[in-house]
């Protein structure tokens, strides 16, 4: 069976896609996933963190990678799927040609949204995208904070833009920060945390959606 795949996208900068990408990719491994993960996006943070993770050696778990530009999407893609159960693309903001290449590529597009209004409205041309290309898309609420209005209200609005949110969310904890400095996820650097709980059940609802 074909790897699924699953693309992180929001043409808003600074909602936290690559963080999302390494929580769900680092959830995903230890819950006997094999993963593939691919940075498309130029700024290179995914890249960078999985340098660090490949310091590390055999004590983590593996994830196959690829850094490539969107033209060769298509290409890399293809040799990266054989033999994983998913993989997981880090697509650049404000390019919508390469966005638009990752997105056609998916099986499912997630899109990280701070819990706010204006966010959530800001998300609207990525939801678009994702329709045009007759794709299945969520929104991935993301730096959640732990008290305020802010969540639910969020929540509301994502009903305005004719796409689902997830159940799972993800936090604003430093656990996520902590561990992505030393190439790591949370579910392996603070495995008892709340952000490592928040973590696998992302990864349960993904894999949960097909």
């Amino acid at each position: 069976m074909a790897a699924k795949v699953v693309t992180v996208a929001q043409q808003k900068g600074g909602a936290g896609k690559t963080t999302l990408v390494i929580q769900l990719a680092t959830a995903l491994a230890e819950a006997g996933r094999k993963v593939g993960i691919m940075d498309i996006d130029p700024q290179g943070s995914l890249t960078t963190w999985m340098r660090r993770r490949e310091q590390l050696g055999p004590e983590v778990a593996e994830l196959r990678f690829a850094m490539v530009g969107g033209w060769r999407l298509g290409v890399e893609l293809d040799r990266l799927k054989g033999g994983l159960d998913l993989v997981l693309i880090d697509s650049p903001p404000h390019a919508e040609t390469e966005a638009r290449a990752a997105i056609r590529a998916a099986d499912l597009v997630l899109i990280p949204c701070q819990p706010s209004l204006l966010d959530v409205w800001a998300s609207g041309p990525t939801v678009e995208l994702a329709a045009r290309e007759g794709r299945r898309a969520a929104i991935v609420l993301n730096r959640v904070p732990p008290r305020g209005r802010s969540f639910e209200e969020a929540r509301a609005a994502v009903t305005e833009l004719a796409c689902r949110s997830l159940d799972a969310h993800l936090g604003n904890r430093q656990a996520f920060v902590a561990g992505i400095a030393k190439g790591l996820g949370a579910v392996e650097s603070e495995p008892k945390s709340a952000a490592a709980e928040e973590s696998r059940a992302l990864a349960g609802e993904v894999v949960g959606r097909g």
